[in-house]
């Protein structure tokens, strides 16, 4: 039996040269009778691809052509069909961003890796953190900080010391940058469901942008996040290595 797939790829060189070869080998079923997706690239054009994917609840395959291959498979052209249909799923939810800005408007984006909060300008960030309505921090003073999935917990938020969350856990990470008071504060773990709401202070005169997988919104005076539980994203991994199997070897490098 062989999947009926419909094959992306970046715009990189190698991603290209792979999409053509590969498209040769076993032909290009259209997105709309596709069974599943192979992606061609690097992590960056995973997320791309998966945003795309939205709403048409097909399983993507990565192969890596590109320079970070956390989401992706071993890139091979042999026995592909063999492969998809062994391959284990993987089942993510992405983060809800809503953002309000300093000129009135507001902003919504989905991130499957993190939502973060970054000072713009040469002065610390200073933010207020609420969790499900209360008050948990009064002020943090930092370059910014991040809300992450486990999807995305080995990426930026791995980067600002964050912890490495297992695929399973249902929790989120909330993770301190580069914070300078509570200068020993790095974060906290949260329930799946939480709904965190994080205020700027002095907005005008230490400006945020937001960001959610590279979808930034520019000052920024108040972001809510939490899991949109709605929306789901489904990823293969050839058995044996699966998104759990990569988060744990990753924490015993």
């Amino acid at each position: 039996m062989t999947p009926e797939v419909h094959f992306t790829a970046s715009h990189a060189e190698p991603a290209q040269e792979a999409l053509t070869r590969l498209i040769a080998r076993y032909g290009d079923t259209p997105l709309d009778r596709a069974q599943m997706v192979v992606a061609l690239g690097g992590d960056g054009f995973m997320l791309q691809t998966l945003h795309a994917m939205q709403g048409r609840d097909l399983p993507v395959y990565g192969m890596n052509r590109g320079t970070v291959g956390f989401l992706m498979n071993r890139y091979s052209e042999d026995d592909l069909p063999r492969r998809l249909l062994a391959a284990e799923e993987a089942v993510i939810n992405p983060l809800r961003m809503h953002a309000l800005c300093a000129d009135g408007t507001t902003h919504d984006a989905l991130a499957i890796n993190e939502v973060s909060l970054l000072r713009e300008g040469p002065q610390a960030a200073k933010l207020r953190i609420h969790v499900d309505g209360k008050m948990r921090m009064a002020e943090l003073v930092c370059d910014g900080a991040l809300v992450s999935t486990p999807a995305g917990s080995t990426a930026y938020n791995y980067s600002a010391h964050g912890p490495i969350l297992p695929i399973g856990s249902e929790v989120l990470a909330l993770t301190a940058i580069a914070p300078f008071r509570p200068r020993r504060w790095r974060g906290a773990l949260l329930p799946k469901s939480a709904h965190v709401d994080i205020e700027v202070l002095t907005p005008d005169r230490r400006p945020v942008m937001a960001d959610a997988d590279s979808r930034s919104v520019r000052h920024v005076t108040r972001v809510s996040i939490r899991s949109a539980a709605d929306i789901r994203h489904r990823l293969l991994f050839d058995r044996g290595h699966g998104l759990e199997e990569r988060l744990l070897r990753e924490q015993f490098v």
